[in-house]
């Protein structure tokens, strides 16, 4: 834990500690009326400011920042926090982006909120055209919508912190970014250095196309990333080969290893690749190769298991070619698995608010979109709620989310809220078309709601925080206990994406949102809202 953690941290505790001895902290008892008038008065403080999620929406999205990259979303997120009273730690877990925000009235329950806020590599995209048109070719843009959650968690706390304030309600606050989630580089970083240690719970929101929330056992897997490292000999390729060991060599092998190993995996489990180096020149026998591999599967163990047989396979390549291999762990995330407590009372909440009206336009632009990707959805955005998210009763195979560790060290859910069009690939350019339009805008505002509404439910009402922790603790880890993948001794990859953002940053400062100018990123760029493509 950081100097400047540990310094927050008795920073809560006296606070809550004169939260018992001044009855001005001390939790009140609030009528089930009163508690349901506080909870429709946050979410009309929460409408009242959907001008401000809008900037701030349209800001991140224009900032357009990769995993580890993220200085100006970071810089502008923390500057309002900071601008609201908030105590900000930054670069928390050695990640220079990173930070944990801080704001207390006393005695009450301790309620973190995130979300992620990195983009997609080469997803660069003009908001609310439905074709494909780059703002900077080649450059990085939010192909996940992660420009939106910070925003709508800003919106929430702001709006819960002036109940909390003008009604003595104590409880502390936590906003925190998820790091280059598209890296899952983060998040196994802030439990293992106990950055969740004295939280009560944790509301974590990522985009969608609906609005909803789950419990139990995830949808998906967890993960390793992993990158094998193999050093040689350089050689001249023509001259004398003879004399190279090639590190290249080594990759391929490993890669060939493993894709016969791939016959053999469990149709629940799943792995994929990419080289990170590959050699200088033809000429060259490379005296250095790289080869990057996220493997994943629904539990621990299977994860652990993959990674042990993908050591021994790449041990097995450098002693046929006669080099050195290394490793590096560069993210790690645990199977999900949601607080039935958690989910339950906010799905209420859900059910309350409901979903956007969406526009013709909104709807125009939405069916456009789903058109041109092929998509075998073609109905537009969502118009029905979805149910509230049950356990699977089967695992089943998808993707990842670093959520997963926080999930195991306190009672966690993930709403999603709807500022994106269904039926979409994702980490696609097109995924970005709607996040900076109204579908995006009027998303955060509903999604705002639901987590303020939420967040009076357990600052009001002390025994949910208490049956959260008794579900965490005789159901969620009654079985399973939770161990980071990474070591002490591992350190965040925080030079990954580097490059790729210094490569097109300076291109994409000039087309950094102005809200002193503009009333909106549409109207900045030019847009007509929706642009469809000409037959």
């Amino acid at each position: 834990m950081s100097t400047n953690h540990k310094k927050i941290t008795v920073l809560i505790l006296s606070i809550i500690c004169l939260g018992f001895s001044q009855t001005v902290f001390s939790q009140k008892k609030l009528s089930k009326k009163r508690i349901e008038a506080l909870k429709t008065e946050v979410a009309q403080i929460v409408e009242s400011n959907h001008k401000q999620s809008q900037i701030m929406v349209d800001k991140v999205f224009s900032f357009s920042e990769l995993g580890f990259q993220e200085i100006e979303s970071s810089k502008y997120l923390t500057s309002i926090l900071e601008d609201n009273g908030f105590e900000i730690e930054k670069a928390v877990s050695g990640i220079p982006t990173a930070w944990f925000a801080t704001w207390s009235n006393g005695e009450g329950p301790v309620i973190a909120l995130g979300s992620d806020v990195d983009c997609i590599p080469k997803a660069s995209q003009y908001p609310g055209i439905a074709y494909h048109k780059p703002i900077v070719e080649g450059a990085p843009g939010h192909g996940e919508g992660h420009n939106a959650g910070i925003p709508l968690n800003i919106t929430a706390v702001l709006a819960v912190k002036q109940i909390m304030e003008r009604e003595n309600i104590g409880g502390t606050l936590i906003l925190w970014p998820g790091i280059a989630e598209e890296l899952v580089a983060a998040k196994a970083w802030y439990t293992r250095d106990g950055l969740f240690d004295n939280i009560d719970m944790c509301i974590f929101t990522h985009v969608s196309s609906n609005l909803s929330v789950s419990y139990g056992a995830a949808r998906g897997t967890g993960l390793i990333s992993v990158e094998y490292t193999f050093e040689g000999e350089a050689a001249h390729s023509a001259g004398s080969p003879w004399r190279g060991r090639s590190a290249l060599d080594a990759a391929e092998l490993m890669n060939v290893g493993w894709n016969y190993k791939r016959e053999h995996l469990h149709p629940l489990k799943r792995s994929h690749s990419i080289f990170t180096d590959a050699g200088d020149q033809p000429n060259v026998v490379p005296s250095k190769a790289s080869i990057w591999y996220y493997f994943r599967d629904v539990t621990y163990e299977g994860i652990m298991e993959m990674y042990n047989e993908a050591n021994d396979i790449a041990k097995g390549a450098a002693l046929m070619t006669k080099t050195k291999m290394s490793s590096k762990i560069l993210g790690t995330a645990w199977p999900r698995h949601f607080n039935k407590t958690i989910a339950e009372t906010m799905y209420e909440n859900i059910k309350t608010v409901g979903l956007p009206e969406w526009s013709k336009e909104d709807q125009t632009l939405a069916i456009a979109v789903q058109t041109e990707v092929n998509s075998n959805r073609k109905e537009g955005l969502s118009k029905e709620l979805s149910k509230l998210g049950l356990p699977i009763k089967t695992p089943v195979s998808g993707g990842s989310d670093d959520i997963g560790d926080v999930s195991w060290k306190v009672p966690t859910v993930t709403m999603r809220f709807p500022s994106n069009i269904p039926g979409l690939q994702g980490h696609h350019w097109s995924n970005a078309i709607a996040m900076a339009t109204p579908i995006a805008h009027k998303g955060v505002t509903v999604g705002a709601k639901v987590e303020a509404m939420t967040i009076i439910d357990f600052l009001t009402k002390p025994d949910l925080v208490k049956q959260a922790w008794d579900y965490f603790n005789n159901e969620q880890s009654k079985k399973t206990k939770y161990q980071p993948m990474i070591s002490a001794d591992d350190l965040p990859p925080i030079y990954l994406n580097e490059d790729k953002q210094n490569q097109f940053r300076s291109q994409l400062e000039k087309f950094y949102y102005d809200e002193t100018k503009y009333k909106s990123y549409l109207e900045q760029l030019g847009i007509t809202y929706p642009t469809l493509k000409k037959d």
